[in-house]
């Protein structure tokens, strides 16, 4: 009689084993899930800031500045992409994210230095990422040092004559030392986390809540009975997941305004651009998210599962998109990753626009690649739909 019991059990835990089986869906977010952590947060965890894009305008075209340029450029930190004509052109560059940082060696930068007479240059860093602006002053700190240490044309001169016309040690510490690089950080002088977080967060918040509403809209018709009547409808599948769609997109430019407006309120945070261009960069992001929703929901057979696999695009889009770690710092198939997400894409529209005062038109190249993975999403969602279908 006492193995009755232990019977009973292991008849229980053989059906449910057998059930899991069947349950593909559930058997792949179990054993996916830990290996996806695994690896993203293997290759996202990286507080090291590495090759940050990086401008270089350079008008002393002298040996010493192309030898600092070409050091620059061996840096792990920074990445010389760009020559840029002038301080306008540095601006702009920073202001759409395509730089982060920029060089600015002034025309008498070698001849000062040679007479001891004081050199200076200036980086441009866009401090709304704080830890790109910190790598950014450690660098070029050192940087500093290496130029110190180099050996002016006088300090030369001096050793090739003879210590006889050598003044004293101190002339050559004050000739050697007359070199400074200073760091002007642009957007977020004081290195607020707040204004690095929050812009994307409204994205995080989007992602979630947006992608999974659409992922239950049509398991939801499933299970309530009305798909069939859906689909008997003259309606064309495009239609109706468009259809689906809207009024999702007035809903999240609700919660735009309400997220944006409790960040502004409890954080302190800036609104330094407009807010009509942020609703129009929001706009693609938005639709990109709805459509990722549908066609998961279109793979799916209950709202259990499609709320599974929304956790499969969700939690890349956190710790890919540059949210929370520097997206530089990334290796290159995780930047290759997140270039395919959509709040990647948000997160510097945000930024341009909230932090940086930004205008649409200087963020293209976002707004064209958020539309891009809307089309691709719609495109799958309808293939999916139209499959399961038949």
């Amino acid at each position: 009689m006492s193995w009755l019991p232990l019977r009973r059990v292991i008849a229980v835990a053989h059906k449910e084993f057998r059930q899991l089986a069947r349950d593909r869906m559930s058997l792949a977010f179990i054993v996916g899930i830990p290996a996806m952590q695994l690896v993203l947060f293997g290759y996202a965890i990286n507080l090291d800031v590495r090759h940050v894009p990086t401008g270089v305008l350079d008008r002393s075209q002298s040996p010493l500045s192309r030898e600092l340029v070409a050091r620059l450029d061996a840096s792990q930190t920074f990445r010389v992409e760009a020559q840029v004509t002038d301080e306008r052109e540095a601006l702009l560059r920073l202001e759409s994210s395509e730089l982060d940082a920029v060089v600015l060696i002034p025309p008498d930068f070698e001849r000062r230095r040679a007479r001891g007479r004081g050199a200076e240059i200036s980086i441009l860093a866009d401090a709304s990422n704080p830890a790109v602006a910190g790598a950014i002053t450690r660098t070029s700190q050192g940087l500093e040092a290496w130029l110190r240490a180099r050996p002016s044309a006088i300090s030369r001169e001096r050793a090739a004559a003879g210590p006889s016309s050598r003044p004293g040690p101190e002339a050559d510490l004050v000739h050697d030392a007359s070199v400074e690089i200073h760091v002007i950080p642009f957007y977020n002088p004081e290195q607020r986390t707040a204004l690095f977080i929050v812009p994307g967060l409204i994205g995080v918040i989007l992602t979630m809540t947006m992608m999974l509403m659409t992922a239950l809209a049509l398991v939801r018709e499933r299970e309530h009975g009305t798909f069939e009547f859906l689909i008997s409808t003259p309606i064309s599948r495009v239609e109706l997941m468009i259809g689906k769609v809207v009024p999702y997109l007035a809903v999240g430019h609700v919660e735009v305004a309400v997220v944006l407006g409790l960040g502004a309120w409890l954080f302190d945070m800036p609104i330094r651009g407009s807010l009509v261009d942020l609703g129009l960069g929001a706009l693609p992001f938005l639709a990109a998210m709805l459509a990722l929703g549908l066609a998961i929901s279109s793979l799916t057979r209950t709202q259990f599962q499609a709320t599974q696999m929304s956790f499969f695009v969700f939690m890349p889009s956190i710790l890919l998109s540059g949210f929370m770690f520097p997206f530089e710092a990334m290796p290159a198939p995780a930047r290759w990753i997140g270039e395919g997400l959509p709040l990647t894409h948000f997160v510097r529209i945000a930024r341009g626009i909230l932090v940086k005062g930004a205008a649409i038109g200087s963020l293209l190249d976002e707004v064209v690649a958020t539309l891009a993975i809307f089309v691709g999403a719609l495109a799958l969602a309808v293939a999916t739909f139209r499959k399961r279908l038949g």
